[in-house]
């Protein structure tokens, strides 16, 4: 019997200057995908794990993109059994539904001996973040399975990048315990954007793309910046403002929302100030009685792997 183990990190969308473009993907916030090959035809889902999400094949993300992929075949006369280790809390912001996605394909696809690199599972993973979303982005998937920074060109054609990321970038990441569904959190956002807030955000994505190449890490302070969804979306996380203020004067080079929220992300050169930042904003949490959990990461190269 065939049968692989991987872990499926966490990530971060978005990064201010890049809505639906840009992703980081981190290193020790992650699911766990068991798919076993079976001689029964299809799909078979099971859920363990800390956190609750659907059984329910058509609706879980892990096995919707598992039946995406499938599809691609016109033979194939055996099925896999899918067990997700659900360890992202749903609706935190850091790519929960992405690492579940992702997870599977990758781990069908290394049983099936790689017929597809991890770029061409783009496509296939998406469905299941549609199903959870209702939306097509690939900006969580992308840097899961291709790891590090990812910039997404199109989310209809998936072409994709993989950026540079400096060596010493640190990400800090504070998820207060409550839900912000995806779907929910992109009703609040507004349609149309004034030509100069377009402006701005374009100029602060393609600098923060070059201060990575140079490993400027002034540049990417700049650049940190989101005036088009941030506004919107900082209303319905707690603390967001006076935790932002915190995190720069505890010398972070960059705070934001990770991608629809309530989780936030601080960038840091170094893991002292990135571990500084974690504890001052542990602080204030703990004053204003808000649960939370935290973590302190690298810029995770590699994405999924095998364990």
């Amino acid at each position: 019997m065939k049968s692989i183990k991987v872990f499926c990190p966490g990530s971060v969308a978005n990064i201010s200057c890049g809505f639906d473009i840009l992703g980081l993907c981190l290193d020790n916030i992650g699911d766990e995908i068991i798919v076993t090959q079976t001689k029964k035809k299809g799909i078979e889902l099971d859920v363990c794990g800390e956190y609750i999400v659907t059984k329910d094949i058509n609706k879980n993300a892990a096995s919707v993109s598992a039946l995406a992929l499938l599809k691609s075949f016109k033979h194939i006369d055996f099925g896999f059994h899918i067990t997700v280790n659900k360890k992202i809390k749903p609706g935190s912001g850091i790519g929960s539904s992405a690492a579940s996605s992702a997870g599977s394909v990758f781990a069908i696809n290394e049983l099936l001996k790689r017929p597809f690199t991890n770029k061409e599972l783009i496509p296939f993973a998406a469905e299941g973040e549609y199903a959870c979303t209702n939306s097509y982005h690939a900006d969580n998937i992308t840097a899961v399975l291709l790891g590090g920074i990812t910039l997404v060109r199109s989310n209809k054609e998936f072409d994709v990048v993989k950026l540079k990321t400096p060596l010493q970038l640190f990400v800090t990441i504070i998820h207060p315990q409550i839900e912000i569904k995806t779907s929910d959190s992109r009703i609040i956002v507004q349609r149309k954007i004034e030509i100069s807030k377009l402006t701005e955000q374009a100029s602060n994505l393609g600098a923060f793309i070059s201060a990575l190449y140079n490993e400027d890490y002034e540049m990417i302070s700049r650049c940190i910046k989101d005036i088009i969804v941030e506004p919107y979306r900082s209303e319905i996380i707690p603390e967001f403002n006076n935790l932002k203020k915190i995190a720069l004067e505890s010398g972070s080079i960059g705070f934001g929302i990770s991608g629809s929220g309530p989780s936030m992300f601080s960038l840091s050169k170094g893991p002292k100030i990135a571990n500084d930042v974690k504890i001052n904003l542990e602080k204030h949490l703990q004053k204003k009685n808000i649960k939370y959990k935290s973590y302190v990461s690298i810029v995770n190269d590699r994405g999924i792997k095998i364990i």
